[in-house]
């Protein structure tokens, strides 16, 4: 906007300031033209720079005065810029000549200090203007790279920080909040942030101590429904508590996960022999096809566990044959059901939620493809669940980083 304002501004006074030299020329070689026409009337000499039908005059001109009109016009006599005035005397053309060399300079000479003031003016706004908005790009940049590690589970991520840390960045931080919008969206968001570091924190510590303190009261439960007398009631009990055992671990497992205390121990494993100790440990009626092996770097007990808990829901929650597949890195469950619910296709699986089609119908707590998705991503594996197009089914595909790390055993 500024250099548009300059260029205007510059466009306006040439134009006022040529408008006005020209016109104070012409009326300079109209009123010489006047003195001419008056000494040709009364039969006197002609003033200096008049005559009838010079040479010199340009022909459009001529044309006017012959055709009994006045006029005037700007044209070069001798290689100088001359203001032209004629009018018609007798079918002949009577014309004065007033120097222009003088307002053509002023005129030029006007352009060249608008040409170079603008030039000045815009060369010092593009490098203010430049160093400004690259100082708010990058605090803007600074700010949506903190949203996205936010976005990703670093909530201990802070704008604030980004600079610096310490005493000296929250200072910078305390100054630049008071100087400008851009530091007040960076402080909202590290407020934000903070507040949902706290709250997300005593979340996963709520679900740790609630589950940590349901096991000695289940563990206890078991041991008494054991004693029970057997029959329909006792084998009901006894299933009861099994599943509330099953979901206490599993809600202790997906607190581990969330607050990533684990610790990822990786060595090297044949994959098509993890995948058969998993189905074997299963306990189900699950076809192993291993189309190409392969030796993958990765913590075994985290990779059976998203294997086991894959296996365990197509069998549960949609119809055989149940496939596990092994190409390489890439590890494939797949069922003939109806497939997984769109819900879990769009959002991935979701917790205490275990409702609709194939892979997401049946008893359950939603709980088991949630650990086996965060596992997946403690050992830096991709899971991706979709449904089988001919034949029907669901379908989730697990693949490993590969090939393995160098130094592996």
């Amino acid at each position: 906007m500024c250099c548009s304002l300059a260029a205007v501004l510059g466009v306006l006074v040439h134009v006022g300031v040529t408008r006005q030299t020209v016109s104070a020329a012409r009326d300079k070689a109209l009123e010489q033209l006047h003195d001419a026409t008056r000494a040709y009337e009364a039969g006197e000499a002609l003033p200096p720079e008049s005559g009838l039908d010079p040479a010199a005059l340009p022909q459009s001109l001529r044309q006017l005065a012959l055709s009994g009109r006045r006029g005037t016009v700007v044209a070069e006599r001798d290689g100088r810029p001359t203001m032209w005035a004629a009018a018609p005397a007798d079918g002949r053309a009577l014309a004065t000549a007033v120097d222009y060399g003088q307002s053509a300079r002023t005129i030029t000479g006007l352009d060249n200090a608008i040409m170079g003031s603008s030039v000045l003016a815009i060369g010092g706004t593009l490098l203010v203007g430049g160093f400004a908005v690259r100082r708010v790009t990058r605090r803007l940049h600074q700010t949506a790279t903190v949203a996205r590690r936010i976005s990703r589970g670093e909530l201990d991520a802070r704008v604030g920080d980004a600079g610096g840390t310490g005493r000296g960045a929250s200072a910078r931080s305390a100054r630049s909040a008071r100087l400008d919008e851009v530091a007040t969206v960076a402080r909202a968001l590290d407020t934000m942030a903070g507040t949902l570091q706290a709250k997300l924190v005593s979340e996963q510590r709520f679900t740790a101590d609630v589950a940590h303190e349901l096991r000695t009261p289940l563990t206890g439960l078991q041991a008494a429904s054991e004693l029970l007398p057997e029959g329909r009631a006792t084998d009901l009990v006894r299933e009861r508590v099994r599943t509330m055992r099953r979901l206490t671990e599993d809600l202790l497992e997906i607190s581990r996960l969330d607050s990533g205390s684990g610790v990822v121990e990786t060595d090297l494993h044949r994959l098509g022999r993890v995948a058969e100790r998993v189905v074997r440990a299963a306990g189900t009626d699950t076809e192993v096809v291993v189309v190409r092996d392969a030796h993958v770097e990765t913590d075994r007990r985290r990779l059976e566990r998203v294997l086991g808990n894959l296996v365990v829901n197509a069998h549960r929650h949609g119809r055989g044959p149940v496939v596990l597949t092994v190409a390489g890195p890439v590890v494939t469950v797949r069922d003939h059901g109806e497939g997984y619910p769109e819900y879990l296709l769009a959002h991935g699986p979701q917790r205490f939620r275990s409702g609709g089609a194939g892979g997401g119908g049946g008893k359950g707590h939603g709980l088991g493809l949630t650990i086996a998705a965060g596992q997946a991503e403690a050992i830096g594996a991709r899971l991706e669940f979709r449904n089988a197009g001919s034949g029907g089914g669901a379908e989730a595909v697990l693949t490993l980083p590969w090939p393995p790390a160098a130094g592996g055993r």
